[in-house]
């Protein structure tokens, strides 16, 4: 058994570990069962459940981070721009995030597909080494995405 402060205490029957947590005020509780013998520990049960949902809690969070990140341009943005966009691409990639990559297209731009797909290719040509498209581009609305995922 184990104490509330940390301190191991011993092996000690049931009965006499009940008691020393009911004098206390806390909760005996068996954190690793299939140990021989089991493992207990006299703590305050609820602050335990807090603390593991907290826990759950954060990993949730920064799990999320492996998420997508969203890349955006229109289909006449300018070459020094492009260039700009392909570093924060390769960055994020790096990093192990998967990007969804789209070009917008305003007015009457949507009457000429090919300069957006040029676009993406020329994209997808310079992050080739590192990452790779999920499937061809494909046209959503007035908008052309593909979605890029690390090698």
């Amino acid at each position: 058994m184990i104490d509330a402060d940390g301190t191991q205490v011993g092996i000690l029957p049931i009965r006499e570990a009940l008691r020393i947590a009911e004098s206390r005020s806390l909760d005996l509780v068996e954190v690793a069962p299939g140990a021989k013998p089991p493992v207990c520990r006299v703590i305050d049960f609820d602050k335990y459940r807090y603390a593991l949902k907290k826990k759950t809690h954060d990993a949730k969070r920064h799990g999320a981070a492996g998420g997508i990140k969203e890349v955006k341009m229109g289909a006449r943005t300018a070459e020094h721009d492009v260039d700009f966009k392909v570093k924060h691409i390769r960055r994020f990639v790096e990093e192990g995030q998967r990007v969804k990559l789209s070009i917008s297209f305003r007015g009457r731009e949507i009457t000429h597909p090919e300069l957006g797909r040029a676009l993406m290719d020329k994209i997808i040509g310079a992050v080739t080494d590192i990452a790779q498209p999920e499937g061809n581009p494909r046209m959503e609305g007035r908008n052309m995405s593909v979605l890029l995922t690390p090698r």
